[in-house]
């Protein structure tokens, strides 16, 4: 495997706070990587900075041979990356294929938008299969579940045909059986996608994940497997002993 993301030095600061501090990250082709850390770890920092929503301070972020500082963040859609946030973008009012052919609309000329589209493209076709979306193709999405709103965000994204998929907490405030399916799709999708997956679910982390970076206070804390997360004491710290602390301190 070869590197499709490379992170090297890459710091954030908003208004004198240093929220990523000389963060490096490297994520190969394929791969399925998990991004954890407590609240204010810099997490969505960090994918905000490789989509190009923030500019960092310093560092370099390259996807295959392309340094994406500096660039739009629809030219960085354009190269092949995509990314799902914690608030919806899905269209109630539209279909479901109505918003697949609206993600994947955008490498279609300006003047064929304006087209009636007969039947379905095979983008769309693609990403409702995946998903598992198909039979609800011509429903509204306002009448979807919460999961199969996260499946259809899921799907938009593949519907564009992304190199590199970055998904914020996907299973947040899903049931039990949708985090299941979520899973699946998950490690279904990576068979063809290379996935950065932001997660703050730990049973689902252990069920699902291979590879996993930690952050704390805007540093990378420590990677590994899931087994090598779970035994490093710098991890039990952050994630247990902040508790115990907290708990002591109640009680004290």
């Amino acid at each position: 495997m070869s590197a499709l993301l490379s992170v090297r030095g890459l710091s954030v600061v908003f208004d004198g706070f240093t929220a990523i501090d000389g963060v490096d990250l490297t994520v190969e082709q394929g791969e399925l990587r998990f991004l954890i850390g407590p609240n204010g770890a810099g997490k969505t920092t960090l994918i905000d900075v490789i989509t190009g929503l923030t500019r960092p301070a310093a560092g370099t972020v390259r996807f295959g041979e392309q340094d994406l500082v500096g660039r739009r963040e629809h030219e960085i859609v354009r190269l092949g990356v995509g990314r799902t946030f914690q608030t919806s973008v899905v269209f109630g009012e539209l279909t479901v294929a109505e918003n697949l052919d609206l993600a994947a609309s955008f490498r279609r000329p300006l003047w064929s938008l304006a087209r009636r589209r007969r039947g379905i493209s095979e983008a769309v076709a693609e990403a409702l299969a995946t998903t598992g979306l198909a039979e609800l193709a011509e429903r509204p999405a306002r009448v979807l579940s919460h999961g199969q709103r996260q499946w259809l965000e899921i799907g938009m994204l593949l519907a564009q045909r992304p190199r590199l998929l970055l998904l914020d907490e996907p299973v947040a405030g899903m049931s039990l059986e949708e985090r299941s399916r979520t899973g699946e799709l998950l490690t279904e999708i990576a068979r063809d996608h290379t996935v950065i997956v932001v997660e703050h679910d730990m049973d689902f982390l252990r069920r699902y994940a291979s590879q996993v970076t930690v952050l704390h206070e805007g540093r990378v804390l420590t990677e590994g497997s899931v087994a090598e997360i779970r035994a490093d004491p710098r991890v039990q710290e952050v994630y247990l002993g902040r508790a115990r602390r907290e708990a002591k301190d109640v009680v004290g």
